[in-house]
């Protein structure tokens, strides 16, 4: 049925209400409510005579078809693949607009995350004594609890759309990332190669409806100021005008903000195609007309190519030198766009392309890298002198007196490594994985021959070879050995630290586990062609473990890096998708190659193998 609005009232970004002129109530959060018109005719949908109608009771569309309630939600399912293009894991996830107060507190949350707040503190909350604070995360108040006020950053004008894990284990968070809508700024200029600066540039490409007229509240106050009104006017009113007035055929990304843990698997990327999705099927933000351009203004699209990975393309700088980028949803914004990458003499040359990796490729070792019938053996001398007298009478009487141990580790070995591969070393704690990587770094076997062809090692032996930290930033650690930015990123990005928060703490700031990834960072900045890493991924939690082996295996491969690396782990042997399994048994090893077991959906190990060992 058709239905009339009365009014509105907005209390919260998460409550609302519209009052009908038939006397019902809609409950609706404020971020919906403030844009219904008063006097606005709607289509209510709803089995219920309840004068009060909570959000479960009711549908509700504008005359035209367009959504209004229930909100925004999609389940999806985010596999991630290897390189070989098999799913080695996936995620559950569900993207729905941001409806709860719990909803809008992690935002707050997250927002802190994100890589251009300006704020130390990201969010206001009001006690209810009406003392309103600053912080991240909810103030103790002299009594009651605080409420979220407003987030620090957003406009009136901003919707938020929340990812969350439907399945997830007990210490994963429930949200893991947010995106921002907004309307379009209010102006745009372009700044052009040699400086000079194209005023409305928006406006010589697209036309001048799309954007206007947008949410501008400095020009509401400056013309409320000028008519004498500014005193008169409750800024609440003053907003809800602006409000009203906007009706764009642009929204724009104005935040992506995925949890730290959670960026280097493609999450941000994912929230872009979901809001785009949004946008298109609801009209986002102001859900009034067709949407046909979604556009972005991010520094980080210099250094990070998720924005390029969901299709969107870069079109030009601002004057103040900010990328910006956008993506067509209809035919003829897609067309608009050609032409302009036609014509203009600048974005021929780009082709809407911005971003360009860095790192690229390394020097590889020249040939495989072999052990050729290698024995290795150790001995140590065990005695009682020096001991307490209580601690040498107890091992006396279990019969420990002054004795040789004697332990072959490993006998007649014959083992290839190619170059360019990724292997994993499988085995017990003490079966002698530690002790291969020795050998393949450079110590001498008791017998037999190690071949190994020239070219820069790097290695991560815990407690025995270690890149040393130091007192530097992470990100200004890892960029002076590169020499480039932006290939200390994709270094950074690939190791699991991908948070721009953390590249500015020093070591000492770092959890073990950050720690760990950091020295892998490092490892990776020397361009190693051979990079030996044992117990790989050791002080990462099931999740982390798995990604950041995902990441390390895709990188090697792509620059030629052969890794050798040492694990115990199931999840980290999967997600590395090895060459061959090394299997180090008390003395002997066999290689298996898996090349072809991947068209399974795991790894298994399995005694049969490829290579010879003796014991």
């Amino acid at each position: 049925m058709r239905v009339r609005v009365e009014a509105r009232e907005v209390y919260w970004r998460w409550y609302g209400k519209l009052l009908l002129e038939d006397g019902r109530t809609l409950i609706l959060p404020g971020d919906i409510a403030k844009w219904v018109r008063e006097g606005e005719e709607l289509r209510l949908v709803t089995r219920s005579r309840a004068r009060v109608l909570d959000w479960d009771d009711y549908h509700l569309e504008r005359t035209d078809g367009t959504p209004l309630w229930p909100p925004f939600s999609k389940e999806v399912e985010h596999p991630r693949q290897g390189f070989s293009g098999r799913a080695l894991y996936r995620y559950h996830l569900r993207a729905r607009e941001a409806r709860y107060e719990s909803d809008f507190e992690a935002v707050a949350e997250l927002e802190q995350y994100h890589y251009a707040s300006d704020h130390e503190t990201v969010a206001l909350w009001r006690c209810p004594d009406g003392e309103v604070k600053a912080a991240n995360t909810r103030p103790p108040c002299k009594s009651g609890a605080a409420r979220l006020l407003e987030i620090r950053g957003s406009t009136p004008a901003s919707r938020f759309l929340i990812l969350e894990l439907t399945e997830r284990l007990p210490f994963e968070p429930r949200i893991v990332g947010y995106i921002r809508l907004d309307p379009p700024i209010p102006k745009m200029h372009r700044r052009l190669p040699n400086g000079e600066v194209v005023r409305d540039i928006r406006e010589r490409v697209f036309p001048k409806d799309w954007f206007h007229p947008t949410f501008d509240l400095k020009e509401a106050l400056q013309d409320a100021q000028n008519e004498g009104e500014l005193n008169e006017t409750d800024w609440r009113e003053l907003t809800e005008r602006v409000l009203d007035r906007v009706e764009t055929a642009a929204a724009r990304i104005a935040r992506v903000v995925v949890h730290p843990d959670y960026r280097s698997d493609g999450l941000g990327a994912l929230l872009v195609r979901l809001a785009l999705e949004w946008a298109r099927g609801r009209r986002v933000p102001e859900m009034r007309r067709e949407k046909h351009l979604v556009c972005t203004i991010a520094q980080m699209a210099r250094f990070h190519p998720f924005f390029e990975k969901a299709g969107f393309r870069y079109l030009w700088d601002t004057a103040s030198g900010r990328p910006v980028l956008a993506y067509a949803l209809t035919k003829e914004a897609e067309d608009r766009m050609a032409r302009f990458f036609a014509e203009d003499p600048v974005a021929r040359k780009h082709q809407g392309k911005l971003y360009r990796p860095r790192y690229g490729k390394v020097a590889p070792l020249l040939g495989p890298l072999r052990l050729v019938n290698v024995d290795k053996a150790y001995e140590s001398v065990l005695d009682l002198e020096g001991l307490p007298e209580e601690v040498r009478e107890v091992l006396l009487a279990f019969g420990v007196k002054r004795r040789r141990i004697e332990r072959a580790v490993l006998r007649g070995v014959n083992v290839a490594f190619p170059p360019g591969s990724v292997s994993v070393l499988w085995g017990a704690s003490g079966a002698g994985k530690t002790t291969l990587l020795r050998l393949l770094l450079g110590e001498p076997p008791d017998a037999g021959e190690v071949v190994r062809p020239e070219g820069r090692v790097a290695a991560y032996l815990p407690g025995e070879v270690e890149p040393e930290l130091g007192g530097r930033a992470v990100l200004e650690a890892v960029y002076e050995k590169l020499g480039d930015v932006t290939a200390a990123i994709e270094v950074l990005n690939r190791v699991g630290l991908s948070d721009a928060v953390l590249w500015r703490a020093r070591a000492k700031e770092l959890s073990t586990g950050q720690k760990e990834r950091f020295r892998l960072a490092l490892l990776l900045a020397e361009r190693p062609a051979l990079l030996l890493v044992d117990e790989l991924a050791a002080h990462l939690d099931l999740a982390t473990a798995r990604r950041v082996a995902r990441g390390l295996s895709q990188f090697v491969r792509e620059a030629g890096i052969t890794l050798v690396a040492a694990t115990h782990r199931p999840e980290v042997l999967e997600a590395l998708e090895p060459d061959q399994v090394v299997y180090v048994g008390y003395g002997s090893v066999w290689a298996e190659d898996q090349t072809s077991l991947r068209s399974t959906q795991s790894i298994r190990p399995r005694r049969r193998g490829t290579g010879i060992g003796s014991g």
